[in-house]
């Protein structure tokens, strides 16, 4: 089953940024999603199909 993802939401990618981080904030979604790094403030836009392939796991859902 395909997981959800919506704006807010911090995910944790399995490959971490330059920075050190590997969580992220998901600022945009649709055919290409929009995330903004957390260590750094890094801002990334990635098509849709590699952005599901590179998510490890929603670490806080948005709104908490």
């Amino acid at each position: 089953m395909p997981v959800k993802f919506n704006v807010g939401d911090i995910v944790k990618m399995r490959k971490a940024h330059p920075c050190g981080s590997d969580l992220w904030q998901v600022t945009r979604t649709g055919m290409d999603f929009g995330m903004k790094c957390q260590g750094c403030g890094h801002f990334v836009m990635l098509p849709r199909v590699k952005f599901e392939r590179m998510v490890k796991s929603v670490v806080a859902p948005a709104g908490e």
